[in-house]
């Protein structure tokens, strides 16, 4: 490699999972002249820390997507610069929650090299001190610059014809001691975004919604700021979806909020049986939000003004990259309307690396074996930016071909265009391509390895379950009423999260209650 194609130096932005092992995986190639990680937080951790206050409360607005309601800061004219804080809200803080705990066995979830304190489902502080440790471990906490938010990230022209494209970063830090925020730039040859996903979110549009929210101010709110079922005693509560979130606060809330509790749904969720569980009552989708007070639902039923005292959208999140310079960089990063996904402008390939961008990588899009396939593309990335993958990247024909057919079988089977199912093999096909990119390290020992995928994790991930999953039997044909079931562990199904690893937060009850299940179940890793 001429020296004027060499990667000298990347800039990491996150500090959370994806950000601590791609930091560790950039450092063990000893070959980079300079790392440096952006974090916002005051700590790494990523989702996985705790605000006990979720505040402030945000307005409602429904249908909006980051682009609208996280816009970028305007950057001072004059850099380096000292300003007053920034008061507009960033979406900085996690939906972590007081009962929440992982649902991907422990040897699945942490990263190769270090195990979480015990296992196989932990709470939440487990990760997040994890996380934390793990850049002390591997000596890369002293590449950290905490309170930095990246305000801009901006491709740079080469400097000569056979050079390498470069990356301006913005940055803006805050100084709480002098209560001020600091902004400068910094250029770098490589950039690996691993700045998470669960941030900005989401509530679908509604007829009548925004009305509602402004007549009735504090009654709608999101899950993400959802802590603790308290909040919600003795109140007539009514929430929508039937993920992640849905489920599991829907779960929670029939210990403390009056019965029934409402939950809105369009599908039977992987955790739903043929009836509600005592203390639900199911509903179907919202139809609209009537001028009266009321709510109107897909089956004509009605639930009055004052039958209901606090309405919880549990509909998941939207990726914000408020930083990336669409100007500058040829086009939005991602595309929300065609298969919410990273945009085909800039040729995303192996959900890791970018056809027009070959210094930009990102981790942590696939939701799969979270923290550990996380790995698998850290190490894949630093593999080649420094010059020693095993295998290069295909042609970029044949890139763009694997982009089409993954976004065409995504329009015919009605899935995400970063969904990567266990069933069938394509998590261990999609692994076993990082793996081969990556290859070894050098004789001298520089460079990680991509962990094994070992029969005892595939074992673990296919029969080790948080909770019990019901037989698929026909429904009941009214899901408005509240029916009796056997078996009572149904009563505390509850599933909890891994980071950057769940569309929603998810809630556990004790550490013990986990199940052995001997039969494999269709796509396995569909709750991530």
């Amino acid at each position: 490699m001429s020296d004027e194609r060499r990667i000298r130096s990347v800039a990491v932005v996150g500090a959370g999972a994806a950000g601590a092992i791609t930091a560790a995986a950039l450092k063990a190639e000893d070959y980079f002249e300079r790392i440096r990680v952006f974090e916002r937080r005051e700590t790494p951790g990523g989702t996985w820390i705790f605000d006990s206050d979720p505040k402030p409360d945000l307005a409602i607005r429904p249908g909006r997507l980051p682009s609208d309601i996280d816009p970028p800061l305007e950057i001072p004219k004059e850099l380096p610069q000292v300003t007053t804080p920034n008061q507009q809200e960033r979406y900085s803080k996690t939906p972590i929650y007081n009962s929440l705990t992982t649902n991907v066995p422990d040897i699945a979830m942490c990263f190769s090299d270090r195990p979480f304190a015990y296992g196989p489902f932990t709470p939440h502080h487990v990760p997040r001190q994890y996380i934390e440790n793990y850049f002390s471990f591997h000596k890369t906490d002293s590449l950290l610059s905490l309170n930095t938010t990246v305000e801009d990230i901006s491709k740079q022209k080469p400097s000569s014809e056979h050079g390498l494209e470069t990356w301006k970063l913005t940055l803006r830090k805050y100084d709480p001691s002098r209560h001020i925020d600091i902004w400068w730039e910094e250029v770098f040859d490589a950039v690996i975004l691993a700045n998470g996903h669960y941030s900005v979110p989401y509530i679908p549009y509604v007829k009548g919604l925004a009305e509602y929210a402004r007549r009735f101010p504090g009654r709608v709110s999101h899950s993400k700021y959802y802590r603790s079922p308290v909040a919600y005693t003795s109140k007539r509560v009514l929430l929508i979806g039937n993920s992640a979130s849905g489920h599991d606060l829907t779960t929670e809330l029939v210990s403390s909020a009056a019965q029934p509790v409402y939950q809105s749904r369009r599908s039977r969720s992987r955790w739903d049986g043929a009836t509600p569980p005592p203390g639900v009552c199911w509903k179907p989708v919202i139809q609209a939000y009537t001028a009266d007070g009321s709510i109107e639902f897909g089956d004509g039923t009605h639930l009055g003004v004052h039958d209901i005292d606090a309405v919880i959208y549990c509909t998941g999140y939207k990726p914000s990259f408020p930083f990336w310079n669409t100007r500058a960089n040829g086009g939005p990063l991602w595309d929300y309307a065609d298969g919410d996904r990273l945009a085909t402008g800039h040729g995303p390939y192996w959900h890791t690396f970018f056809r027009a961008h070959p210094s930009l990588g990102v981790v942590g899009v696939p939701r799969v074996l979270t923290f550990r396939s996380f790995e698998y593309q850290a190490v894949a990335l630093a593999r080649l930016f420094s010059g020693r993958n095993a295998a290069p990247l295909p042609p970029a024909a044949e890139q763009r071909r694997w982009e089409c057919g993954r976004l065409q079988r995504a329009r015919r089977e009605g899935t995400k265009f970063h969904d990567i199912a266990w069933e069938g093999g394509e998590t261990v096909e999609w692994l076993a391509g990082l793996f081969r990119i990556a290859g070894l390290g050098t004789l001298a020992g520089e460079g990680r390895i991509p962990p094994p995928l070992t029969r005892e994790m595939v074992w673990a991930i296919e029969h080790i379950k948080k909770y019990p999953e019901p037989e698929l039997q026909p429904e009941s044909e009214s899901v408005s009423k509240s029916v009796d079931r056997d078996g009572k562990e149904m009563e505390r199904e509850g599933v909890g999260r891994g980071n950057g690893v769940a569309e929603d937060v998810r809630e556990g009850g004790r550490d013990d209650e986990w199940l052995l299940v001997e039969r494999p179940r269709k796509d396995l890793l569909g709750f991530l």
